[in-house]
């Protein structure tokens, strides 16, 4: 899995690409987390390059969602594929997050309280 950071403003788009699973997860909850707990930031999570995604990976989406909110910032996911979307459905996360199709929609959304 790689990790792509940008900053723009107040926002902070990653882009992760390959498989969030066990083995990728802890690289990823490591570095979000972080993102997440920044003084009133905004993280926009990009998984138009996410190939798949395991529980744990779900795990992590969930703690930095939860970590974000707690540092009054905003958090949104953006450019599912079909099959993540599928998992997210059915995992009952799309109705707890903020989740955009397309990720040029997450940048406005993202600053909106």
């Amino acid at each position: 899995m790689t990790i792509d950071e940008t900053i723009s403003d107040d926002r902070t788009i990653v882009a992760l690409s390959g498989r969030l699973e066990a083995t990728t997860a802890p690289q990823a909850e490591q570095r979000l987390l972080a993102l997440a707990t920044a003084p009133a930031g905004n993280l926009i999570l990009d998984l138009s390059g996410l190939d798949y995604i395991s529980s744990a990976g779900l795990r992590v989406i969930l703690m930095v969602a939860k970590r974000a909110k707690a540092a009054q910032g905003q958090f949104v996911l953006c450019g599912m594929n079909e099959q993540i979307r599928t998992i997210f459905e059915v995992s009952g996360f799309l109705t707890i997050l903020r989740v955009v199709e397309d990720c040029t929609d997450a940048l406005p959304a993202a600053g909106a309280a």
